[in-house]
């Protein structure tokens, strides 16, 4: 008897630090759109070998649709976690600096032709060029975050009202077209791989991360910052410095989604381009488990929070809701994550955890 009650609290033991463990929401949301479309729509997780225009087999189907499109939203769940943790709040202009960055990344290899036969720049120094100007936005708003102590939502505001006609204005309300297949590759296919080449940069970036997490402190100080910036400061620590930091970081991640963003067509249209992707990122973020007020967090959980963004975005889709209506669905799951990460409903969780393990283990004695 006492074997088996041992044996039972082990199984409740694991189960509870499950639970607990952050990670266990994203998981927990994939395993039920999984479930859900293995039960609506099983040819959901049919993968097929297409043909391209070019003539290569390429990979096809949702769920490489899903690894496809989450990988953006990946790499800039990376920059609104840090984002998060460190300022307490979210960067709301994303959708337009990504449009800025691509703007001038194709202005660069334009030049003053709108529609050039041949590429006027290197990729790579009009990469390095609106990779500057999605820093140059960040640092806009970190500025004011970190410095003028204006909440993050207001401060990045002004490039969310502002940012798409900046873009326009970049190209003169052009909309320039490159004709050079190498610069499709960004957002398709690499000749040969049938593997989209999102994923592949969106990999690169998480071990980018990885590396500057595990070797470097930055996550340790956005952390401390974010937990309580007062203590921080009294610990030797320059709160306002890595506000900005976080804010520059996030620019990055940007730039990198502007490139694949404008190679996907070879062009830009300013008012669509990346459009609604700051609530998908803020959700990602939140779908990880971390506080939107900021703190700790686990990058791996938003990282895996995107591509579940992505996943409902797809079955959403599949399931022919217009894209109009995507926005309110997501809504209601924002509410509902925001809802539960209140100290109010978690601590009601607790409660009603502890009475249950108490329950169980009354029954057990007995």
């Amino acid at each position: 008897m006492q074997k088996n009650t041992t044996k039972k609290s082990g199984i409740g033991s694991v189960l509870g630090g499950l639970v607990r463990n952050q990670i266990f929401i994203p998981i927990a949301a994939l395993l039920l759109l999984v479930l859900f479309n293995l039960i609506v729509d099983p040819t959901f997780f049919n993968i097929s070998v297409d043909v391209n225009s070019d003539g290569y087999r390429i990979l096809s189907g949702p769920i490489v649709t899903v690894l496809n499109f989450g990988s953006e939203l990946a790499i800039l769940a990376i920059g609104m976690t840090l984002v998060t943790a460190a300022s307490g709040g979210q960067d709301i202009s994303v959708g337009a600096t990504i449009a800025i960055a691509g703007s001038v990344m194709l202005r660069v290899l334009c030049g003053t032709n709108s529609r050039p036969d041949t590429l006027q720049a290197p990729i790579i120094v009009a990469f390095l060029v609106g990779c500057l100007a999605a820093m140059l936005a960040g640092a806009f708003n970190g500025v004011l975050v970190a410095y003028f102590k204006i909440q993050p939502m207001v401060a990045t505001l002004i490039l969310f009202t502002a940012g798409r006609s900046i873009a326009a204005w970049v190209n003169n309300n052009e909309l320039p077209v490159i004709s050079d297949p190498k610069f499709a590759y960004f957002g398709g296919f690499l000749p040969g791989i049938p593997i989209p080449t999102p994923i592949f940069i969106a990999l690169g970036c998480m071990i980018i991360i990885a590396l500057v997490l595990r070797f470097t402190t930055l996550g340790l100080y956005t952390q401390a910052v974010g937990i309580n910036e007062s203590s921080s400061r009294l610990n030797g620590l320059n709160p306002a410095f890595i506000k900005f930091l976080t804010f520059v970081i996030l620019g990055v991640c940007v730039a990198v989604v502007g490139l694949i963003k404008v190679s996907r067509i070879s062009s830009i249209n300013y008012s669509v381009v990346a459009k609604d992707i700051e609530m998908d990122a803020i959700l990602a973020v939140a779908l990880g488990g971390n506080a939107l007020s900021g703190g700790k967090f686990n990058m791996w959980a938003s990282i895996l929070g995107a591509y579940v963004i992505q996943f409902l975005t797809t079955t959403l889709y599949k399931c022919n809701v217009r894209s109009d209506a995507l926005p309110a669905y997501k809504a209601v799951v924002v509410i509902i994550l925001v809802v539960i990460s209140t100290p109010a409903v978690r601590t009601w969780f607790s409660k009603v955890g502890k009475s249950l393990k108490s329950k169980l283990q009354t029954k057990e004695v007995a």
